[in-house]
């Protein structure tokens, strides 16, 4: 049996859609007991170099990382890449790719919002969006909680910004197989990112989970933030059922909004095969102190 590892493996800078730095991140996990962590922005990896070295330089093992958007019976499915090469330029042209489109969709989005009387929207969320060209739901979620229109982000998206609601606007992201592909020939490892997240029925799920394992998918977020016990429980026995790995993440985009602080998360079950056993080649050890 393998001792447990306090890994965190998904979260989001300001790169992205969170609110710290790749240097406040690192900070923040180690102040919190993480000792091996990975910075998974949004279908960017502008922030591996900040992340790595700050990792480094506060004593945390690292390995690269990475959350693609993909769409898949249309429904919008993320996959984390862990472990690949950041300077390939197959990888960097595949996420650009992906996130063309988000400003006209922001803008359809503010739109949308406008129509019901909540104007101003795309200028609002522009302003909390670190990088503009990747300006998304978060951004407009934390305008709409700033202005007053709902007291907390998740009353923002009970009510906008969802399927049915206003401000949706469906988008068109990357193929599953394109998504795994990237990761794979990078040399990293794709894995199917809060699967209980998906409104998938189970014939659609298994569908998900035998597609990605052909195209070379090889792991699962089993424990994440937004994971009950249950549901823990019931993608260990999925990772089993697939012979997929399993891995872990807080989903960590802010100290105010997110629902699990980064290294809080359980242990993954003893059974399991973890993600970082099968990347221990990949991961950026920080070398140990020297004995004085």
């Amino acid at each position: 049996m393998n001792a447990p590892l306090n890994a965190d493996l998904h979260c989001h800078s300001v790169v992205s859609d969170g609110t710290l730095s790749p240097e406040e991140l690192a900070q923040r996990a180690k102040a919190h007991g993480v000792t091996l962590w990975s910075l998974t922005d949004h279908d960017e990896i502008g922030g591996q170099a900040r992340a790595a070295a700050a990792a480094a330089a506060c004593g945390l093992d690292y390995l690269t990382g990475v959350e693609i958007s993909v769409t898949f019976l249309q429904q919008t499915v993320h996959i984390v890449g862990l472990g690949f090469d950041a300077s390939d330029a197959s990888l960097a042209e595949g996420l650009q790719q992906t996130r063309g489109g988000r400003a006209q969709r922001a803008m359809e989005m503010a739109a949308d919002l406008a129509r019901v009387g909540i104007p101003g929207t795309f200028e609002g969320a522009l302003t909390y969006a670190g990088n503009p060209n990747l300006i998304s739901r978060t951004h407009f979620a934390r305008f709409l909680v700033e202005t007053g229109v709902c007291k907390d982000t998740y009353e923002v998206f009970r009510k906008y910004l969802t399927e049915g609601k206003p401000g949706f606007v469906e988008h068109r992201w990357a193929g599953l197989k394109d998504a795994v592909r990237w990761i794979t020939q990078a040399g990293g490892m794709a894995v199917i990112a809060h699967p209980a997240r998906y409104k998938f029925s189970a014939n659609e799920e298994l569908a998900l989970f035998t597609e990605f394992k052909g195209h070379g998918g090889q792991g699962v977020e089993v424990v994440t933030g937004s994971h009950s016990i249950a549901e823990s429980a019931n993608y260990a026995a999925m990772a089993l059922e697939f012979a997929l790995a399993a891995s872990r993440g807080s989903d960590f985009h802010s100290p105010g909004e997110s629902r699990t602080e980064l290294g809080a998360l359980p242990d993954l079950p003893a059974q399991l095969t973890p993600v970082w056993q099968l990347l221990a080649e990949r991961i950026q050890y920080t070398p140990a102190p020297a004995r004085v």
